[in-house]
């Protein structure tokens, strides 16, 4: 019976579009809703459920599944305020937590216990270490995957339904060598759950649709109890959810999946863009209806993202339309290089600031993390706040720590952090060892030249002695900021590829990326102070207001802001180069372009620098993303750099060529036989120094020799004929 205190008078035709009304009114059978981005797809769910109750269908007899917990709860809140409370008796959730319900009345039937563990991430991890050490894969002097890593494998093998050779070829190819033994290990894992009465969050999924497909009274029990399921975002489904759906729908096939095959861009994480388009198949007789009014946006932006995805292979076709009128062309941006767009980017957005535009209401999104570590240093200079999402800021990776602490050690020898950090790099050397190392170099008036002497018999006294010398020759010497960025990584290479086995390729195109930033830098002090960037403080949206958000498309999607840049669209970058050989992953690269450019609610801006640093190559041409060339002309604002502004980086003009290192007045250091000499210099001198930065000349020794007075580094002794100053 209704409660007609509880539920509001609902006209669904004038409240909902023909498409969305179309769909609510739906009553038995399978229907596949295809929501075009800003549709108003969970508009469309919500009503459904409501009008569903009103019509007399029992609450308890619809199960409504989501991907996030957050998800269902709101659309049964919004569900309730129009059907009222009654709508809280639906059952909904996610697919693990249904599963898991549905694990612990059924579990015996696979011989697990009803009271069986679920282990989280991080005891799924600590098995499979435990498991590697007495199968003996890993110990002292073995390259073994960490359990990280595994972790990551096992997954994908569970939620594709793959073998691990075929994981690591397709996601690990670097780790092929150990295949045998990785499928070794995922076999003792798995044993070892079962014989323990341990469940990953995995098993919650497959061990559930393992009993739906062996037991047909389950089957029945679930398919009376649930006569109507609705699922959304069903292009992010993976096999085992699809054909869990199946099974638990049969004899009803009362399914109303609801998603946009445009937005399927989680194939990493298992997702199977295959499942919505073969929906139809699956649910024979399945009624297709197209949501293609977009609520989001203006009809420029549009005509543009259709085109972006008109050239999709595999597809449902459908043509979004504007609700909203009026709107402008996105802009297309084509900049000399990164260095550009940076430039470009944050002039843009103080345009926008000033026009009143809540920084909140501005995004920058990037295909991988890394694409927007020079971004935060123009953004930290200009003094503009911003939120990172997806993806760790440039000074929180490992890595990044790593090196950026060596350079840290250059400027100050006593950082007791970065000094406790890096030598904890070092095999068999401990937190007892390292200590004691502080002590000796803080009781030493030269630091680095008793590091370079650390007296001990320790298996690791080589290997320290070996970092002192090479921090202190470096201090010694004269070198370009980028130039010792690259004397560091020589010696920090072999530890990045033994402790990060499992990724160092990515992590190496990342520290690649933070030598091309230097060249932008004059001194490491500058560099340092740049790269302190305050960290976000969550990854939720909430605490963004009053920043800029910067984020990965990946963890875009769903979201939306007024002014939207997507940043680094030529190829290499945006489609990433990992999809130049698989045409299915080049195509989720475009349908991620599309879910970028999808974002914006007034103002999109496309950039495409001409220059990019390549891994290895230092600034290479780029050529401008396929998808950027797949737009016509009539649908972008194409707009380039404003004549007079700088055309290269100082990286590429003559000084940073070698063809002369003085900058300022040109009255630096003055050469006799290849040396250089104190008597141009005077006390109170400004000078700069390329790893030490500003300071001023205190005394000026002998004829090679000066003291100088650093403003963040403090005094230094300098030898001329090693090392050269700046007159500032």
């Amino acid at each position: 019976m209704k409660n007609s205190c509880e539920i509001r008078e609902i006209s669904f035709e004038r409240e909902l579009n023909s498409a969305q009304y179309e769909a609510v009114m739906h009553d038995f059978g399978p229907l596949l809703v295809i929501a075009g981005a800003g549709s108003g797809k969970t508009r469309t769910l919500v009503y459904r459920v409501a009008r569903l109750i009103m019509d007399g269908v029992d609450p308890s007899s619809i199960l409504l599944l989501t991907f996030t917990r957050k998800a269902a709860a709101t659309m049964l809140q919004r569900a309730a305020s129009l059907g009222g409370t009654r709508c809280h008796n639906v059952h909904g959730g996610t697919f693990h937590g249904f599963c898991h319900r549905m694990l612990r009345k059924y579990s015996q039937l696979i011989e697990y216990p009803p009271g069986f563990t679920i282990m989280d991430q991080s005891d799924s991890q600590d098995l499979i270490h435990l498991l590697a050490r007495q199968l003996e894969f890993t110990g002292k002097g073995k390259k073994f995957p960490s359990k990280g890593a595994l972790s990551s494998i096992f997954s994908k093998a569970a939620n594709t339904g793959s073998m691990v050779d075929e994981v690591l070829e397709s996601f690990y190819p670097h780790m092929l060598e150990h295949s045998q033994a990785v499928a070794t290990l995922y076999q003792a894992y798995n044993d070892y759950k079962k014989a323990h009465g341990l469940m990953d969050y995995d098993d919650l999924l497959l061990n559930w649709l393992q009993i739906l497909k062996k037991f047909p009274n389950v089957r029945k029990t679930v398919s009376e109890t649930y006569r109507f399921i609705m699922i959304d975002e069903y292009q992010d489904t993976n096999i085992a959810q699809a054909e869990m759906v199946r099974l638990m729908a049969e004899g009803t096939n009362n399914v109303m999946a609801v998603g946009d095959d445009s937005q399927s861009i989680y194939s990493f994480r298992g997702a199977n863009f295959q499942n919505i388009l073969d929906f139809p198949k699956m649910f024979p007789g399945t009624r297709i209806i197209k949501l293609e009014k977009n609520y989001r946006t203006t009809q420029p932006n549009l005509d543009c993202t259709n085109a972006i995805i008109a050239n999709a292979r595999q597809k449902f076709t459908k043509h979004l339309t504007a609700h909203r009128k009026g709107g402008t062309k996105p802009v297309l941006f084509v900049c000399m290089d990164e260095e550009e767009q940076a430039r470009f980017i944050v002039e843009s957005i103080k345009g926008y600031l000033e026009q009143g535009v809540d920084p909140g209401e501005i995004a920058v999104l990037f295909r991988a993390a890394f694409h927007s570590f020079g971004l935060e240093t123009h953004l930290g200079r200009a003094g503009i706040s911003f939120v990172k999402r997806g993806g760790m800021r440039l000074v929180d990776a490992a890595h990044i720590k790593d090196l950026v602490s060596m350079v840290r050690l250059l400027i100050n020898p006593l950082d007791r952090l970065s000094l406790n950090r890096i030598l904890l790099l070092i095999d068999r050397l401990g937190p007892k060892s390292a200590e004691k190392i502080y002590a000796e170099l803080s009781s030493s008036s030269d630091p680095l030249k008793a590091l370079s002497l650390i007296k001990s018999r320790a298996a690791w006294a080589g290997t320290v002695r070996e970092l002192g010398g090479l921090l202190l020759s470096l201090s010694d010497q004269d070198h370009d900021l980028k130039g010792l960025l690259e004397r560091l990584m020589e010696w920090y290479r072999p530890y990045l590829e033994s402790k990060h086995f499992d990724d160092y390729p990515k992590r190496l195109q990342e520290l690649q990326q933070l030598m091309a930033i230097s060249e932008n830098y004059e001194d490491a002090i500058e560099f340092l102070s740049d790269l302190a960037l305050d960290p976000p403080e969550t990854d939720d949206l909430k605490d963004a207001r009053g920043k800029v958000v910067l984020s990965t498309i990946h963890s875009a999607k769903g979201l939306e802001w007024k002014v939207v840049f997507l940043i680094s669209l030529c190829e290499g970058r945006f489609p990433s180069h990992f999809a130049e050989t698989r045409p299915e992953e080049m195509e989720e690269e475009r349908r991620l372009f599309y879910v970028a450019a999808t974002r914006a609610k007034d103002h999109l801006y496309l950039c495409c620098p001409g220059f990019i640093n390549a891994q290895g190559a230092g600034l290479m041409p780029a050529r401008p993303s396929r998808f950027l060339v797949e737009i016509p002309e009539k649908f972008i604002d194409v707009r380039q750099m404003e004549k007079g502004r700088p055309a290269v980086k100082r990286a590429d003009t003559p000084e940073r060529k070698g063809q002369g290192r003085s900058k300022g007045d040109g009255k630096g250091t003055r050469k006799v036989s290849g040396a250089a000499v104190s008597g141009s210099y005077r006390p109170g001198d400004r000078v700069r120094h390329s790893i030490f930065g500003k300071g001023t000349i205190t005394k000026t020794i002998d004829d090679v020799r000066v003291t100088v007075l650093f403003d963040a580094a403090g005094e230094k002794t300098l030898r001329l004929d090693y090392t050269s100053l700046s007159r500032i």
